[in-house]
Order: C-alpha cells, then sequence, then structure tokens
C-alpha cells in the first residue's frame, strides 16, 4: 500500500508539472562543473545526476547555513541535533553520513576519526558554489563517494576591478551575523578575501532523558537552557595567469567556534576547520593538459564538561594530485590521474595507529559516437591498513531529440573504515574490511519551451556496512542494505514567477540478517518534496519555500518514529538603490513543531532581516 502511493505520487507529480506552460525563454542557467568527471563541463552535459547551488542562489534563499542549503535537495535528508553549531549529517540516496565524499576547493575534508563532515562549522558567506554530484564516484575519487560527492567552493573574484561587499543582520534567538570582504580581478589576475562571524543565543537543543538521547533530564528546570553557538570564519584565494598560458590558485579557509549543548558526558565543544591548497595547471602541448593539486586539510576538537576539559581529537588529511587530460580528438577526451592521501591524528585517546598513507591511480575516457555519449572509468586504491581496491564506472547518454536526453549509469564504490572503527581504545576492529557497493541509475533530462526538467531512477546495493556486533563487542562487517529511489526536477515560470520543485521517493531497506531485515535505514525521509517560487517586482522581490518531508525512524529496530512534516518559509528584499538591499526572512512561518534526530528540537517559528552592500 505504502508502495502504492509513492508512485501515485509521482505519476501526480509527473503529470502536473509537465503540463504546466510557462514563457518561452530559457530558464535554466548553464554552469560549468568540474566534480563529476574531474574535467570541465557544463552541468546539462554531465551524465551524472548533478545540483549546482550558486552564490545567487545562496543570496536569493537567504540561506544562513548549509544546513538551509541541503535541505529538500534531490536525494539528500538531513539531519541535525538542535540548531545553529550543532552537528549536521548528510544522507545521500539513502547511503550513510559517511558514505559522502566532501572537498573544498579540491581538497578533501573531514575528520579521519569519525568518517564525517562538520557541515554546520562551514560558513556560507566564504562559498562561491557548490557541485553535488549523485551516485557512486569511487572510480574517480577513491574512498567515501558511494552517495555521492559535494564540493564546496570558495568565492573567487570575477568581472574586474576591486569591488568590496558588506552584509549584517539579526534576528531571533538573539542571533547576529555579519560579513565583509572584497574581489578583485585584473587581465591575469584574481584575489578575494572574506571575514564572517555569528553568534546566537539559540534555544534548548535537546528535550532527552538520563538513557536516551543527550542523556540528560530535560525535566530538570536546571538543565533547560539555550544552547548557543559562536563563529569567526575567514578564507582567500588568489590566482594568475602567465603569458605562457601557466596558471597557478591558491586558497585557504578557516572556521573556529564554540558550540553548547546539552549532554550528560560532554556539553561543550570548541571546533575549528582549516583548508588550505593550490592548483597549477598549464599545457606543455596543444592536446595535454596537466593539473597539479596539493593541499592539506585539519580538523580540531575540544571537548568539555561544562568548564572541564575532556577529551581532544584533531585530524590532519594531507593530498596530492596529478591529473593528464589527453585530448585525441574533439570528441574523445582521456584522463590519467594519480592521488596521495595521508590521514593522522592527535587525540587524548590512545590509538594504537595514528596514521595511514593511500595511493590511487586512475584513468578515464569521455567519448561522443554520433548522438551517443560515453564515460568510462577505473581506478585502483593501495591503502596502508586493508590494501588494494578497485573500483569502475559507465554512463552513457543518448540525445532522443534536440531538447530531450536518455541516460544510464552504473558504479561500483567503497568506503574505508575509519579510525574510530579500527583503532578507537575498547571499540574498534583492526580487521574491518571497507564497505561495497553496486548501483545503477537510468533517467531522462530535458528543455522546452515552458521550462527544463529530469527524472532518476536508481538502485544501490551496499555490502559489509559497518555496525556494532554485541557477539564481538565490537564493530564488525553485518550489514547489507538496498536503496532504491526516484527523483524528480522542474525548474519553469509562470506569469513572471520562477518555480523550481523537486520529488524524492525512496526505499532505503535494511537487508541484514537478523530481526532488522526489511526495516527502513534510519533518519532517512522516504518521501520529500520542496517548492521554491520567486518573483521580482521592480525594486521588490519576493519568495517562499515549502518544504514536505515523510516520517522517519531514528532506530536501526524502527520503534522510535520521526513524524512527517511541513515547513514554509517566506522572504523578501527590497532594493534600497543600484548597491544597497534589505532582505527579511520568517523561517517555520506555521511554527511547526519537527525533529530530524530523536529529543533533539529544531526552531520555531523565527525571523531574519539583512542589509548588503554590493557594487
Amino acid at each position: 500500500m505504502q508502495k502504492c502511493r509513492l508512485a501515485a505520487m509521482a505519476v501526480l507529480w509527473l503529470g502536473t508539472t509537465l503540463n504546466t506552460y510557462a514563457a518561452n525563454e530559457d530558464h535554466q542557467e548553464k554552469p560549468v562543473i568540474v566534480t563529476a568527471t574531474r574535467t570541465a563541463q557544463t552541468a546539462d552535459a554531465s551524465l551524472a545526476s548533478v545540483t549546482v547551488i550558486s552564490r545567487q542562489d545562496i543570496e536569493r534563499q537567504q540561506a544562513r547555513s548549509i544546513q538551509d542549503l541541503f535541505r529538500g535537495v534531490p536525494g539528500m535528508s538531513i539531519s541535525n541535533n538542535g540548531g545553529a553549531g550543532k552537528n549536521t549529517a548528510v544522507f545521500m540516496r539513502g547511503s550513510e553520513s559517511d558514505h559522502v565524499l566532501v572537498m573544498i576547493d579540491n581538497i578533501k575534508v573531514g575528520s579521519a576519526t569519525s568518517g564525517t563532515t562538520a557541515f554546520e562549522n562551514i560558513p556560507v558567506d566564504q562559498i562561491e558554489r557548490i557541485e553535488i554530484v549523485r551516485g557512486p564516484r569511487s572510480s574517480l575519487y577513491g574512498s567515501e563517494a558511494i552517495g555521492g560527492v559535494i564540493h564546496i567552493i570558495t568565492r573567487k573574484g570575477s568581472g574586474s576591478g576591486f569591488k568590496p561587499n558588506f552584509n549584517f543582520g539579526g534576528g531571533s534567538y538573539g542571533t547576529l551575523e555579519g560579513a565583509t570582504g572584497f574581489a578583485y580581478s585584473g587581465k591575469q589576475s584574481w584575489l578575494n578575501m572574506t571575514a564572517s562571524g555569528i553568534g546566537t543565543r539559540g534555544f534548548n537543543a535537546c528535550n532527552g532523558s538520563s538513557d536516551a538521547g543527550c542523556f540528560v533530564d530535560s525535566s530538570d528546570p536546571t538543565l533547560y537552557d539555550r544552547d548557543g553557538y559562536r563563529n569567526t570564519a575567514g578564507s582567500a584565494r588568489a590566482g594568475y595567469r602567465f603569458q605562457n598560458g601557466l596558471e597557478i590558485d591558491g586558497n585557504f579557509m578557516r572556521s573556529a567556534g564554540k558550540t553548547e549543548f546539552d549532554g550528560g558526558f560532554v556539553n561543550k565543544g570548541i571546533v575549528m576547520q582549516q583548508v588550505f591548497g593550490g592548483t597549477a595547471r598549464y599545457s606543455p602541448l596543444k592536446f595535454w593538459r596537466i593539473n597539479l593539486i596539493g593541499g592539506s586539510s585539519r580538523e580540531d576538537t575540544d571537548n568539555f564538561l561544562n568548564t572541564l576539559f575532556q577529551t581532544r581529537f584533531n585530524t590532519t588529511r594531507n593530498t596530492i594530485s596529478v591529473l593528464n587530460d589527453f585530448t585525441i580528438n574533439p570528441k574523445n577526451l582521456l584522463t590519467i590521474g594519480m592521488d596521495y592521501q595521508k590521514d593522522h591524528i592527535n587525540s587524548t585517546e590512545a590509538f594504537s595507529v595514528n596514521s595511514r598513507t593511500n595511493w590511487g591511480v586512475f584513468a578515464q575516457h569521455q567519448a561522443t559516437v554520433a548522438k551517443h555519449n560515453f564515460q568510462l572509468s577505473l581506478r585502483h586504491d593501495d591503502n596502508q591498513q586493508f590494501g588494494s581496491r578497485v573500483t569502475g564506472g559507465t554512463g552513457w547518454g543518448y540525445s532522443l531529440t534536440d531538447n530531450v536526453r536518455l541516460l544510464a549509469n552504473f558504479g561500483s564504490a567503497f568506503k574505508a573504515p575509519t579510525f574510530n572503527e579500527l583503532y578507537f581504545p575498547g571499540f574498534s576492529n583492526p580487521h574491518l574490511r571497507p564497505e561495497d557497493s553496486r548501483s545503477f541509475e537510468f533517467g531522462t533530462r530535458g528543455n522546452a519551451t515552458w521550462g527544463t526538467w529530469s527524472l532518476n531512477i536508481y538502485e544501490n546495493h551496499i555490502y559489509h556496512l559497518i555496525a556494532y556486533d554485541a557477539s564481538i563487542f565490537a564493530p564488525a562487517n553485518v550489514d547489507q542494505a538496498r536503496i532504491r529511489g526516484f527523483e524528480g526536477i522542474l525548474s519553469t515560470q509562470i506569469k513572471g514567477w520562477q518555480f523550481n520543485t523537486n520529488l524524492t521517493l525512496m526505499d532505503p531497506e535494511n537487508r541484514s540478517s537478523g530481526s532488522n531485515r526489511g526495516n527502513i535505514l534510519p533518519r532517512r525521509a522516504a518521501e520529500s518534496f520542496r517548492l521554491e517560487a520567486d518573483r521580482q517586482f521592480g525594486q521588490y522581490r519576493l519568495g517562499a519555500m515549502l518544504l514536505v518531508e515523510g516520517q522517519r525512524y531514528d532506530d536501526l529496530a524502527n520503534t522510535r518514529k520521526l513524524d512527517s512534516y511541513v515547513k514554509f518559509d517566506l522572504r523578501a528584499e527590497y532594493n534600497l538603490n543600484k548597491h544597497w538591499r534589505l532582505q527579511g526572512r520568517i523561517e517555520n512561518l506555521f511554527n511547526e513543531n519537527y525533529q530530524t534526530a530523536a529529543f533533539y528540537n529544531q526552531p520555531g517559528r523565527n525571523f531574519f532581516a539583512m542589509l548588503r552592500y554590493q557594487p
């Protein structure tokens, strides 16, 4: 019955959207992306399922966090532990939160101990755009890319001359935010520098108990407190293009903050994220282009119980990549690359091993034959801990008409065990093997006079999932999962209103042996629908977002249900003059009470206003 209802929703959505009429104009921008193939191509030319969030989207949506940007993105579920600065997990196409590879300016980031990325500490004021690629990409990137890849690109100088920018605002929960910076772009050089800060008193993050949730009794009035967050961040990016064609680009970003939360063991964290790197591009011959990329990412966390220091987890990840693009002819591109990665941890916990290296080599061939497009990739990884791994991927596209394209993809992927799973004192298993996956995807996309659209169905089988095994009191490769899904996306314009909508239907099923077989994997919403509407009225701009997410479960046994919810946001903008804008946003207009992780509260009705200056 549930599956019939989901299918009916998909058919209804499809029938409604494809019969929508709009003005005859191109509503879909065609940004150049690099994440899907590690080579530059337009988003509509990609054989993968891609979402691009631009700087214009960030400011139009008045987003204040990455969580704001990711809510309702096709195929993505978000779990947050109580507001700004609290742990935020991303589940892409139903895979685990550590099955997503994350990069900042081509540098791989994330914690080597937990295997996840602290999205909550990456400020949106530092971001130029985000490229989201859904589906396996281990054949290009190695470990972690089972669900997909998220590539965050920091701000870069554009246009010409010197351009300062500034914004400052405040709102509910005692929140103040601001950022300032400048961009410079010359004939052969560019520079961008940005600094930002946020402070919020927050709200009570958790309604837990002494044995669940945050392991404190929220009925105790002394524990019903506000859980605040502070963060300061800065980024810089500069580059130069020499007369001989050599192009160099350097980037740096640092974010440092303090977050308060409810907890019986720790309730305060001082966190720092940092990434710096550089890229050199050069063509020694007309058909040969070399990209050399190197950098380092770092994540530090100090945990406290009130004022008493408890634990420290500092991880560093150093990476070097060499990519060679050989243009055989205009319809054939061969890429051969090499990646080196070294992870190192420094912790108050006595890990038996505190570093490991990984070497990877890969090849990719992109070809066009008549109306067919092909992408073939193969990669070999050699890890100091678990040995060798081979992954592959294939993609096919066919232009059915000038405006409609058929797509198919297959990919294998893997996820290396984390340091916590392998070496954490008293809770580890050094004999773990990597988690593996096999994924199939079929889709179609197109454009018409009324807008653009895409439809995708996929199935992903994940094997050797790592979970706690009570028989050995340690993690083991005991779980399996089968994930099926549908994604539909539409962009159109009606009577001056720009509409962007998508529908995600997903069946993330636990296929492990035992009592949990057949259950839904926790914290994934089976249904998600997002509708955005925007329109310009002279100096005014109005916008709204409707987000509907179905029920989910918080545990493997599916005994703790999280209810479905409907969230409605309004936003408005007024251009004071050519350079100054006043923005205002009301989030959760109808004060919906909902949770994306059991016991952890989400913001009620709140507002925020901001003044922006841009040349």
